[in-house]
């Protein structure tokens, strides 16, 4: 028996390791007709949990609530292909909704079937909350890497907010690491022109990770531009970015410099004007410094106190 991954220890601990093991003959050619698997194709009535039937294609609907929405139509055609061969080897994993069965897992299998003209697919019939669905739909996807990176940012995110889930508990069930799953959602932040351009596999999650680094939406855009332009590694990138961010900082910063210095030039001047000799100011920043007046002789200098006296 193949050795189970993390993540095929989350499915078996949601619906049931018999359904677990049934998903993984996959790849395995076997025949359906010695199976020994009941056929109640029409719509199976007092099914066993866990137990694999044939059922009509036409009483199968999509789950609404899957997390992948982007099916690459290459792929799904090559999936067909084999189909055609073999017939549909791993079953999907359905659950009754009204009068149809809406797929929990492998609604690529059944987009593929279609396509193949195939009137019938094996399922594996079971319960589930709404929590539980997605949970599963999500670890599937996940599991295989079907998802794109926002795809996955937005299943996460709605795991948040619909079921209350941290990102802790997400990571748990999805055998990720709470870093990359607060990493993955971070891409949510990104510009929507910039998120579609990694949706369609125009730059890489490393390049818009990089993107990350740049606060303002339209220069994300413009950098992501030249990334495809260009076919920038996600190192250049990183050097562009700290490139393009640093000349307005240092702008701010000398606008800053030339304004403090203009304010103690002027005072400067005014304290020269009322004790008629030079006077510097030496600031360290703007709240602290020193005051240096220059005398010429002791007569000056008694001259110079005399004055500060006065003041009081």
């Amino acid at each position: 028996m193949a050795k189970r991954t993390g993540l095929g220890k989350g499915l078996g601990a949601i619906f049931g390791e018999d359904v677990v093991e049934s998903q993984s003959a996959e790849h395995k050619n076997v025949s359906r007709e010695t199976s020994g698997k009941v056929d109640k194709s029409e719509d199976p009535k007092g099914e066993e949990a866990g137990k694999e039937y044939m059922m009509k294609l036409s009483i199968i609907e999509p789950n609404q609530g899957q997390p992948r929405k982007d099916f690459n139509e290459e792929s799904i055609a090559e999936l067909a292909d084999s189909i055609k061969k073999y017939g549909v080897l791993q079953p999907l994993l359905v659950q009754k909704k009204g009068e149809q069965y809406e797929i929990i897992a492998g609604e690529r299998r059944w987009r593929a079937a279609k396509e193949a003209g195939i009137k019938e697919v094996p399922v594996v019939i079971k319960e589930y909350t709404r929590q539980q669905a997605m949970e599963i739909a999500l670890i599937e996807n996940v599991q295989r890497e079907d998802l794109n990176p926002i795809e996955e940012a937005q299943a996460y995110q709605q795991l948040m907010k619909e079921f209350e889930l941290t990102q802790e508990e997400i990571a748990e069930r999805v055998s990720r690491s709470r870093t990359a799953i607060t990493n993955t959602m971070r891409l949510l932040k990104l510009d929507r022109r910039v998120q579609e351009m990694l949706v369609q596999g125009q730059i890489s999650s490393g390049h818009a990770r990089a993107l990350l680094a740049l606060e303002h939406n339209d220069s994300q855009y413009q950098i992501a531009l030249k990334i495809l332009d260009q076919k920038l590694s996600v190192r250049e990138v990183e050097k562009l970015v700290k490139i393009f961010g640093k000349p307005k900082k240092e702008e701010k910063k000398n606008t800053e410099e030339k304004d403090l210095s203009f304010i103690f030039k002027d005072l400067e001047e005014r304290m020269k004007q009322a004790m008629g000799t030079k006077v510097i100011i030496n600031k360290k920043d703007r709240n602290k410094g020193r005051i240096e007046i220059e005398y010429y002789s002791e007569a000056e200098l008694e001259r110079i106190v005399e004055l500060i006296e006065s003041v009081h």
